[in-house]
């Protein structure tokens, strides 16, 4: 099978699915220990990352002929894994919430540090998330964050974080600058406004991914 040309939204749980393999099989592939050792995060991938997918291969059971026999098929889903936060930093702990993925509706309460971990189809895109009563409502982009590595990523991070509110379009701008710096001066780290391994690890640290 040819390399697999790495699209925006793509994530590997979705381009494993489409090809009806375990993610781990893909990513732990020999073939692809040169991005499995840039990219670190298997599900953070960056459009035009070259992928090897490997042909699927055929297992045969036994089964007696006019008898019902089940299959179980495992590692399927995908987690979305949220955390929720208030404008002083504070977990929103035991909020109830609606999860909508793919027509797929998902209620629950996140637990006392604010997390939400729902399993949710491996090839969604979209999801629109509802706090409470109603009164919040967040429209979710799966699989579109990019790379720490790259300003999109650092941009889009901000953004999530409530940060920045500019455009995600890897220039740096005076919007991001200023975004870096609030986000520096709040962690204790060093206030210059670039985007140094410092600030990139915090930032990381922070988002969770």
């Amino acid at each position: 099978m040819p390399d697999y040309k790495v699209k925006q939204g793509d994530c590997l749980s979705s381009i494993a699915h489409r090809y009806g393999l375990k993610w781990e099989k893909v990513w732990n592939h020999p073939k692809n220990s040169s991005l499995k050792e840039k990219r670190k995060n298997p599900n953070v991938l960056h459009p035009g990352d070259m992928l090897f997918v490997p042909d699927k291969e055929e297992k045969q059971e036994s089964g007696a002929t006019e008898q019902r026999h089940r299959f179980k098929v495992k590692g399927v889903p995908s987690k979305l894994i949220l955390i929720l936060k208030d404008e002083e930093d504070n977990p929103r702990a035991n909020v109830n919430y609606t999860l909508e993925v793919d027509d797929q509706l998902f209620q629950g309460k996140t637990d006392g540090k604010g997390k939400l971990e729902q399993s949710i189809p491996p090839g969604a895109k979209k999801g629109r998330l509802t706090i409470e009563d109603g009164s919040e409502e967040y429209s979710l982009q799966l699989g579109k964050i990019d790379p720490i590595t790259e300003m999109t990523g650092i941009q889009a991070r901000l953004n999530n974080l409530g940060f920045y509110l500019g455009p995600v379009d890897g220039k740096m701008n005076p919007e991001t600058t200023e975004a870096i710096k609030i986000f520096q001066r709040k962690h204790g780290l060093k206030v210059n406004g670039e985007a140094d391994q410092a600030t990139r690890d915090k930032l990381l640290n922070e988002h969770g991914c």
